[in-house]
């Protein structure tokens, strides 16, 4: 009889460890949850409007709103771009959302994306 409550223990303890796993798997696939994580990724971004762009030189001069992850002010700076590709996505006057990184010591764009 003791056997059998051990057999029921184990038993449960891995069928909890199965159903949980599925329903944690489920969870980071469900397209909702991947669109709340989309909507975050968006929210860190800061707005912008192109004002140069250097091609020769990977370098945008962009008027921003406040860039919160470096707790800087509004105001309008030129910034690198880590991918120059980004800058083929972009006109002079273009309203963009845009991600940036100090990257040793410099100010680095390394997501950049048209406002609908």
């Amino acid at each position: 009889m003791n056997s059998m409550k051990q057999l029921l223990v184990h038993l449960s303890i891995v069928s909890v460890t199965i159903f949980s796993g599925g329903v944690f798997a489920q969870a980071a696939t469900d397209p909702g949850q991947r669109d709340d994580m989309n909507m975050m990724a968006r929210h860190d971004m800061t707005q912008g409007e192109v004002r140069k762009i250097d091609k020769d030189a990977k370098k945008i001069t962009i008027k921003h709103d406040e860039i919160k992850n470096l707790e800087m002010p509004p105001m309008t700076m030129v910034f690198q771009v880590r991918d120059p590709a980004l800058l083929e996505k972009v006109q002079i006057g273009d309203k963009v959302q845009f991600k940036v990184m100090k990257d040793s010591g410099a100010l680095v764009v390394t997501d950049l994306q048209l406002v609908q």
